[in-house]
């Protein structure tokens, strides 16, 4: 009997990887390189994967308590994406363990940063949200390249669209984003 827990299925694993497909698809939208300014970089890339594993888990842990055991599994597909990668790039197997610690460190930091922005949001409108997008996003770039404003607005945007679905649909593994508007449409209408 004891084995059965060692193979029983997790709750939300089915579900977390076509999710965080959905994720990482996003993440990889030109229009976040080239319009929003999004360095495209590794360290680019991670931090479009993290806002937007950050946006759905908020959304998962918040509005859904069922949800709780489906972010654990989100997060877990995160992090053996990120070992994989790591091995596929050609980082041995010692090297792996720590870049994956320091990219745990980086997720969990931004997590927190990104939730007490957006939790603050009605008090301290988007200038605590633009500043940690560019610290985090643009922080490889020089001063003033990037446009931490207009992805704040984007960020919110996606938000209000992952508020709009169907919390079964979503636990069900599917997530719909909102299209990526070019930068002028932000700057038009944030």
């Amino acid at each position: 009997m004891i084995w059965k827990r060692f193979f029983a299925a997790q709750p939300g694993k089915a579900e977390a990887w076509p999710l965080y497909e959905s994720i990482v698809a996003q993440a990889r939208t030109p229009g976040l390189y080239r319009d929003l300014g999004i360095p495209d970089s590794l360290d680019g890339r991670f931090e479009s994967i993290v806002l937007h594993l950050v946006l759905v888990l908020r959304r998962l842990k918040r509005d859904f308590p069922e949800g709780r055991d489906l972010a654990a599994a989100l997060q877990e597909a995160f992090f053996a994406d990120m070992d994989r990668s790591l091995r596929e790039m050609g980082a041995g197997d010692l090297g792996v363990g720590k870049r994956v610690k320091r990219m745990a460190e980086g997720y969990f930091g931004r997590l927190q940063s990104y939730d007490e922005a957006l939790d603050r949001l009605a008090v301290d409108g988007q200038a605590p949200l633009a500043a940690v997008l560019r610290r985090n996003v643009f922080g490889t770039l020089p001063e003033g390249e990037g446009d931490p404003e207009a992805l704040a607005a984007y960020m919110l945007a996606q938000a209000a669209a992952l508020e709009a679905q169907d919390g079964a649909l979503l636990r069900g593994g599917r997530v719909a984003f909102a299209a990526v508007p070019a930068l002028e449409d932000y700057r038009r209408n944030p």
